[in-house]
């Protein structure tokens, strides 16, 4: 049985953990790889490099939207399909993300921890309230 009291405390974590997380993401193909660079390693992976620009906007957005709590269900939704899509460069590099050229463990698990916030909501402190999905 899920804890009422304790649940919408248990979604901001997963709001500010995924937050961070694709915040990261973004800001590394933004300042460290650059988007030109980034936009050559989507190339060499099979992806249009113009990607590199829409997915960089996302990644920096989502995760300021995340951590805010602006529409967080919606944002998440999204979130888990670019995450499921970007899987697709690793399901042939097996398993361990270690592995190289990295495996697919650790998308998917983003992916699918995406898709479990899009399904719990909105959670505690959001400045801004979504409707239900």
């Amino acid at each position: 049985m899920i804890n009422p009291r304790t649940a919408p405390y248990a979604v901001l974590l997963l709001r500010l953990i995924l937050g961070t997380m694709f915040l990261a993401h973004g800001l590394t193909k933004l300042l460290a790889l650059t988007p030109a660079g980034t936009a050559h390693i989507f190339q060499m992976v099979g992806f249009p490099g113009f990607l590199a620009y829409p997915i960089i906007a996302f990644e920096i957005g989502a995760g300021v939207m995340l951590i805010l709590g602006i529409y967080v269900p919606w944002v998440a939704a999204i979130a888990c399909v670019q995450l499921l899509i970007a899987s697709t460069v690793h399901f042939g590099n097996g398993w361990s993300f270690s592995n190289p050229k990295g495996g697919w463990e650790y998308p998917v698990f983003l992916s699918l921890s995406s898709l479990a916030l899009a399904l719990l909501g909105d959670g505690i402190f959001t400045l801004r309230r979504s409707s239900k999905l």
